[in-house]
């Protein structure tokens, strides 16, 4: 019982410890998007944009309901940063032509 309770603890603190790019990355593959363009996408994302614009996007929660990448830009143009929008549609189009 001690080892299953220590493996959920350290599972649980492995999780918080994720670079704001691997949480990015999952999240855009729960999108639907695959894993090449997500993580080029996530790469782009993390350069370009403060934490604080990652959290926003994080914190909507509709985007991993997107069923394609015009309407995560759709539901993206819904906070209405223009930052946030360029850095998202500019990293879809070039990922989206490298992979």
């Amino acid at each position: 019982m001690r080892a299953l309770v220590a493996g959920v603890v350290s599972a649980a603190v492995l999780a918080g410890c994720a670079t704001p790019e691997a949480r990015t990355r999952t999240a855009l593959e729960r999108t639907g998007l695959s894993r090449p363009v997500s993580a080029c996408m996530a790469g782009r994302m993390v350069d370009r944009l403060s934490l604080a614009q990652l959290q926003r996007l994080g914190r909507l929660g509709r985007l991993q309901r997107a069923g394609d990448f015009e309407e995560f830009l759709r539901l993206t143009r819904a906070l209405r940063d223009p930052e946030i929008l360029a850095v998202v549609s500019s990293s879809g189009l070039v990922c989206t032509a490298r992979n």
